[in-house]
């Protein structure tokens, strides 16, 4: 590993879409045989029986802590969304934690970052969408002058696991007529079904971690 303040994939890094499994410098010459993904993995801690027995939870901050972890997470990310196809015109963070991945993008990319929250957080006039949770239902709102009628949206947050509140948010887009180009999150628990129900509606989903189980 390089020493501190350094790039630890080097100053030439520039990940590829998904599968990222080697990395050159302009040169073309080998930076190193590990990929961003596992790199990531290995900083996500697993948390057992929270908050609930039989729950492997999948904790985040240990890849906020590390600044050169942060840096290569939100790169990873960053790099994807310049891509002309792909640039949002606003990043779309779903509460709480798709704050911190989300407001970073927009900063880097240059565009306007909006928060969905739950219900009752936000102070100007809303939009709200109710969705169901496994014991009851839960809704996250959006401003009313968050996004313009043909905005490009970036919708983030940092894992998917039912799907529910992410397609919340993007019903409370598509509502102030804004269309998500992709929904994207660092941890994909692919077992729990919501990114297959999120590609089935029509979604484009990037993730960067994916975990088997709960």
């Amino acid at each position: 590993m390089p020493g501190s303040g350094q790039h630890p994939f080097g100053p030439h890094f520039k990940p590829e879409p998904i599968h990222w499994r080697a990395f050159k410098n302009s040169g073309g010459h080998m930076q190193t045989s590990t990929s961003v993904n596992d790199y990531l993995r290995d900083h996500i801690r697993t948390v057992p029986d929270w908050p609930a027995p039989g729950v492997q939870f999948r904790d985040i901050t240990p890849l906020l802590q590390d600044p050169k972890v942060f840096r290569i997470m939100t790169d990873a990310f960053v790099h994807r969304y310049m891509d002309p196809k792909l640039r949002p015109d606003v990043v779309a963070g779903l509460d709480a934690r798709g704050f911190i991945l989300g407001a970073v993008i927009a900063h880097e990319l240059n565009v306007g970052f909006v928060p969905i929250r739950k219900k009752g957080k936000l102070p100007f006039t809303t939009v709200e969408e109710t969705y169901e949770l496994e014991y009851g239902s839960a809704t996250v709102e959006l401003h009313t002058d968050a996004v313009k009628s043909g905005d490009r949206v970036l919708l983030i947050d940092d894992l998917i696991a039912t799907g529910g509140t992410m397609m919340a948010g993007k019903k409370l887009l598509e509502k102030l007529g804004a269309t998500v180009v992709e929904g994207a999150a660092i941890v994909d628990l692919p077992e729990l079904g919501g990114s297959k129900h999120l590609k089935d509606s029509g979604l484009p989903l990037f993730t960067l971690v994916d975990f088997a189980g709960h």
